[in-house]
């Protein structure tokens, strides 16, 4: 069309002419776009739809990876801080121990006795107490009995009167 156009430019004709092309041209492009717009309608809805169900699709994928993302990063997450967590504990008990070693050094120092000495002295305590149970349940022999005997044959000692001070 365009090359129609210069050809009647060159060639000099009379402006009706020329004017009339030029008409016509646009004629023809207006309803080249009306065509157009006629078709963009008609297909519009259905392009519409199809870019739809696309974006859909795509964002659908996008989620998943995102979630593959995610788990991942949570995951390592907790392996580090579980680890962190452990390392800490670890150095917490460490930290107790020299604590407690020292206090016990110091206490020991001063003569407080430890939880072992407390420990054996219960021992010997329950020990002590079973071997006196035990004598108490054995059924009462002479030499006591003649021990009563002595103590009971012996005058009361007679006390001092007391001084009157002046």
């Amino acid at each position: 069309m365009v090359k129609k156009l210069q050809k009647m430019s060159a060639d000099k004709k009379s402006g009706p002419q020329l004017s009339g092309a030029v008409k016509e041209s646009a004629q023809q492009i207006w309803l080249a776009g009306l065509g157009a717009f006629s078709k963009a309608q008609e297909e519009g809805g259905k392009v519409f739809e199809t870019l739809v169900k696309e974006g859909l699709s795509i964002q659908r994928k996008t989620q998943a990876v995102a979630e593959e993302k995610i788990s991942t990063a949570t995951s390592k997450m907790a392996t580090m801080a579980t680890d962190i967590s452990s390392k800490a504990g670890h150095q917490w008990d460490k930290l107790e121990t020299i604590f407690e070693e020292r206090v016990a050094k110091a206490l020991n120092k001063l003569g407080v006795p430890s939880a072992k000495d407390v420990e054996a002295l219960i021992a010997r305590i329950d020990e002590l107490n079973k071997n006196v149970q035990q004598m108490a349940a054995k059924p009462a022999t002479a030499p006591r009995a003649t021990a009563k005997k002595a103590t009971a044959r012996k005058p009361a000692a007679k006390r001092a009167p007391a001084r009157k001070s002046a």
